[in-house]
């Protein structure tokens, strides 16, 4: 009964988030408390709600004061610098600025946000591709593969939603697959590289000195200078108008470096995990506010811009907290996990992490994120267990590619229409361009994180 339970209240989920009936928030919290209703545990009902709430607690501080620490920063240009040595060092050559595109990204996503990273990276580089005549698929191609990797970080969207769904810290999850992360960083970078070659090539061949470019501009004799490029834009307002980004005004030097050290000295002291992620973030984004904003105006203006966003994603961990308090209480978990293990051959349960991990990413493009982590990643963590499996494991595997490497090509995702509408090119041909090269990251993560241990084989 609480198998049948259990599974007849994650498809109900699935379908009901994935056809919009309701909100995620919504089925995560009301789909859990009726099906506990009609298995007879109205009594133990409020205290299984409170045990996954407070399991979830860490993890939702932690993106709460995350999301605000980097808003803060982008909001003070710490990237800007970074973004005009780029094009400086670009210097006109196709090459050189895909490369560039993906240094960029990579810098930027550490605030874990798609959507900001997308506004910010697009807005500064799309008028260079224009300039170059460079296809903007490459542009939107590039960026998918280096927020992708980003997209792992403790605070990104899919290590939030598995370290809630499975109630497990960033030390089971994140730390073990550092390493993979570190080779799918360097992937992304010789991907760019050889992504950057073929557009040179490409340019060469359509266009020479007193030709026009794709995009219907002459080409110089000489490299143009990059230097004169808009001043780069950050994520917008919650209040502002759809597409709208954002001026960011200029720092002082002075802030600029403190802010810089501050975030590479709060970096260091999340991957050595001196303190516990959610008081590391607590205390870096106050003294942040502090320095930066020294007004009491000052900050309450910076926490009603953000707030928001924040409200946003640590609503949707604590609902998490009880979809899964009520189905791990319950007993649905462990009975849906026993009656897949009873089906699933002996001789592929030992493989189960590594196959979670290589059809993650294919699986990205059917499941949302939250209908993954939240419906699905349970019972294959649980089913793992079976097979004698950490339950960490499997959560490894699944941000190796699902909505990592995969989570700038779905259709299922917001931000994905943000890079594609940005960058003026169609979802299909964004999928097809970039499709192999993602899957291809993924596959260099999986491989990295077997040879590391974070995965066995």
């Amino acid at each position: 009964m609480p198998a049948a339970l259990g599974f007849a209240t994650i498809a109900l989920f699935l379908l009901l988030t994935m056809t919009r009936r309701v909100s995620v928030l919504v089925a995560l919290v009301l789909l859990p408390v009726l099906a506990a209703l009609a298995g007879g545990f109205a009594g133990e009902l409020g205290g299984m709600v409170l045990d996954g709430l407070s399991k979830v607690a860490p993890t939702g501080i932690m993106i709460a004061f995350a999301v605000l620490y980097f808003s803060l920063m982008v909001d003070a240009g710490l990237f800007d610098p970074l973004i005009r040595g780029l094009l400086r060092l670009a210097k006109g050559d196709p090459l050189r600025v895909t490369v560039a595109t993906a240094v960029l990204t990579l810098c930027v996503a550490l605030d874990g946000d798609g959507a900001s990273t997308f506004l910010i990276t697009v807005s500064a580089l799309l008028p260079v591709y224009r300039k170059l005549g460079m296809s903007p698929l490459v542009l939107s191609g590039v960026v998918c593969l280096g927020a992708g990797v980003m997209n792992m970080l403790p605070w990104g969207g899919p290590t939030v939603r598995a370290m809630a769904a499975l109630k497990l810290e960033s030390s089971d999850v994140f730390t073990p697959v550092l390493p993979a992360m570190g080779f799918g960083i360097a992937w992304v970078l010789v991907a760019s590289w050889l992504i950057g070659r073929r557009e040179r090539r490409r340019l060469g061949a359509l266009t020479g000195p007193g030709e026009e470019t794709a995009a219907g501009e002459p080409v110089p004799a000489t490299a143009p200078t990059l230097g004169d490029e808009p001043v780069p834009a950050t994520a917008p307002a919650p209040g502002d108008g759809p597409g709208a980004v954002r001026v960011a005004a200029p720092a002082p030097r002075r802030l600029t470096v403190f802010n810089l050290l501050l975030t590479v000295v709060l970096l260091v002291a999340l991957i050595l995990e001196v303190m516990p992620l959610p008081v590391l973030f607590v205390l870096g984004f106050a003294v942040a506010l502090l320095v930066n904003h020294p007004t009491w105006e000052q900050q309450q203006a910076l926490l009603d811009r953000h707030a928001r966003n924040v409200v946003l994603v640590t609503t949707m961990i604590f609902a998490a907290g009880v979809f899964t308090g009520v189905l791990t209480g319950t007993g649905m978990i462990d009975d849906m996990a026993e009656a897949l293990v009873s089906v699933i051959p002996d001789s592929v349960g030992g493989h189960l992490p590594v196959l979670v991990a290589v059809t993650g990413m294919p699986l990205s493009l059917v499941f949302t994120p939250d209908a993954y982590y939240f419906g699905v990643l349970p019972v294959l963590a649980e089913t793992a267990h079976g097979f004698g499996t950490d339950p960490a494991e499997v959560a490894r595997a699944a941000i190796l590619g699902q909505m990592t490497t995969g989570f700038p090509l779905s259709p299922l995702t917001a931000a994905t229409f943000i890079l594609v509408g940005m960058s003026g090119v169609q979802l299909g041909e964004h999928q097809r361009f970039i499709f192999r090269w993602a899957f291809a990251t993924t596959l260099v993560m999986t491989a990295a994180a077997v040879l590391t241990g974070a995965l066995s084989l």
